[in-house]
């Protein structure tokens, strides 16, 4: 066909306008992402051929190097836009160990068909399926839902109104210095100000996740306050030249924007952490919050006092974000380092009992079980040098999880908000740990909690939220929490076996179905066997409901 690209043409049912971006068939109109109407667009100036992978690699990818995924997760997605089905295809034949066949019909139309059914439509969606009538409520149906969803946004803020207790946002400190070799250490100052303030059960302190969306940002306390409700904002920043440094720290009131304390601290390096201390009781005071024994006790406490040792644990952290094979074991290392240096550093070893779960998490070990057990090991020496840190009975309660230990999860995860009770990722584990109990009410209790402490949440407090909704047979809500986990991570497996199920209970298999094929593009090895084996559900009726609703969705065994 000649200048298809430039005319159009049809496929199917569906009149397609490369040029435009969009497929229409009656009053459906969807928007192909740039790369999958090129995929489409070979596909009929071939068509009847069996187009193999490599030579959409080749001439769509241009001879770009992509992952043996990026030509299946297109295709799928072409599928899934054209509303086809692989099983009884009518577009899109998958021809095994060869490639694929565009087998329906295709005619070219003209131009003039294009621009006057164009003048017909609506507004174009910007979302890849279809807006059927099942899939897109009418516009006044989606006004009372917006409607809705700032009446309850309203009320979430009315009702943080009227806490008794103040409330404080860190904002990331500063780093003025012309070197950004200076950029984790200052980083790291700051996170050591939200978990000392989140050890206070008097103060409402603002996850570190939230805190870090406001870097470089232009943003007024009275704008802070409107987007998070917040009483007290702590601005600041850190010149550190050779081995001084210098600390600038302001407390502004929200409401009105004026400063409540303010205070410069000129030191040595080495005494960053006795800086520390005074900075968080100076807060304390000018906040009037008054202290139990034990947070005193928690408060007297500094992991570590060695800055080299410090230094190596920021490095790890940094590192560890990025949750790769290749990053983890790099995040191993330092905090090896750091715990060479300082062998009584708590934190580290808990940090680096972590980076051994996560390795059996994801298969990068072949020695799983002595990993967990080195883990244990480490996280419970960790506990023993230092028991006031939330993290490290975070990492406890993790690697429990991982050894199938639930109860002994459930209690570290406990723990780590009784030292802290601020501490938004120790509700986001509590959810996750309740879910796998079985106990779905308690994981919406802990995951609001956590998602309250932390409003720019990710995509794990959300699925936790779908995963109890899902449990408790409000497949509904299931679905839409689920999705906008999705919509933060798209690679996130989890979120698409519990969407899977879910959509399957609410006689959606058309959705199930597909995003069946996008676990499987992601992890081909992917089946209900290995799902019955790593799935960590530990009541057997939710876990073989769970199982069943897989099946359905055509995973196969």
């Amino acid at each position: 066909m000649k200048n298809i690209d430039e005319k159009g043409f049809v496929v199917d049912d569906w009149k397609v306008s490369p040029a435009e971006g969009t497929c229409l068939r009656g009053d459906e109109i969807v928007r192909l992402e740039p790369k999958v109407m090129e995929v489409l667009t070979y596909l009929v100036s071939r068509q009847g051929d069996v187009v193999s992978r490599e030579e959409l690699e080749r001439d769509v990818w241009r001879g770009a190097l992509v992952g043996y995924d990026a030509v299946t997760a297109t295709v799928i997605k072409l599928r899934k836009a054209l509303q086809d089905n692989a099983r009884q295809p009518r577009i899109i034949v998958t021809v095994p160990k060869r490639g694929y066949q565009l087998i329906a019909p295709v005619t070219e139309i003209t131009k003039n068909n294009i621009d006057t059914t164009s003048s017909q439509q609506s507004p174009v969606t910007q979302s890849m399926t279809p807006a059927s009538p099942t899939r897109f409520l009418p516009m006044a149906i989606i006004g009372i839902i917006a409607a809705a969803f700032l009446l309850f946004t309203f009320m979430q803020i009315a009702e943080r109104s009227n806490k008794t207790m103040p409330s404080i946002v860190i904002l990331p400190i500063e780093n003025i210095d012309t070197s950004e070799l200076y950029d984790v250490f200052v980083d790291g100052i700051t996170e050591d100000i939200i978990t000392d303030l989140s050890r206070m059960s008097n103060l409402m302190v603002f996850a570190s996740a939230t805190t870090f969306k406001y870097r470089n940002q232009k943003i007024t306390p009275q704008e802070l306050r409107d987007e998070l409700n917040v009483d007290f904002v702590l601005t600041g920043n850190v010149r550190r030249n050779g081995n001084d440094i210098r600390i600038n720290i302001q407390l502004i009131n929200a409401e009105n924007g004026l400063s409540v304390w303010a205070q410069r601290y000129d030191r040595k390096v080495v005494e960053v952490f006795a800086v520390q201390d005074e900075i968080t009781a100076s807060l304390i005071e000018a906040l009037a919050i008054k202290l139990s024994s034990q947070e005193k006790q928690h408060l007297a406490k500094r992991s570590t006092n060695n800055l080299e040792a410090y230094e190596h644990f920021l490095e790890g952290q940094r590192i560890s974000r990025q949750q790769t094979r290749q990053t983890n074991a790099q995040a191993r290392e330092a905090y090896k380092r750091a715990i060479e240096i300082d062998p009584t550093y708590g934190r580290a070893y808990g940090a680096l009992a972590y980076t051994l779960a996560l390795d059996y998490r994801h298969g990068w070990t072949d020695t799983p079980m002595q990993n967990l057990d080195r883990a244990l090991e480490l996280v419970e020496k960790g506990l023993a040098f230092d028991d006031s840190i939330p993290q490290i009975y975070w990492s406890l309660g993790y690697v429990y999880l991982r050894r199938n230990e639930y109860e002994k999860a459930q209690k570290a995860a406990e723990d780590s908000i009784r030292v802290a009770p601020n501490y938004a990722d120790g509700y986001g584990l509590l959810a996750l740990i309740s879910n796998v109990l079985g106990q779905a009410d308690k994981a919406l209790e802990y995951a609001t909690r956590g998602m309250r402490l932390n409003p720019y949440y990710t995509w794990d407090y959300l699925f936790n939220v779908g995963y109890a909704h899902y449990l408790l047979g409000n497949y509904e809500q299931a679905v839409e929490s689920l999705e906008k986990a999705q919509a933060r991570n798209e690679n996130a497996i989890p979120i698409k076996i519990m969407l899977a199920v879910s959509y399957v209970n609410m006689n959606r298999q058309d959705d199930a179905e597909w995003i069946v094929e996008l676990i499987q593009a992601l992890n081909p090895s992917a089946s209900v066997s290995h799902q019955t084996r790593a799935m960590t559900l530990s009541e057997p009726k939710l876990k073989a409901k769970l199982l069943d609703d897989l099946r359905k969705a055509g995973l196969p065994e």
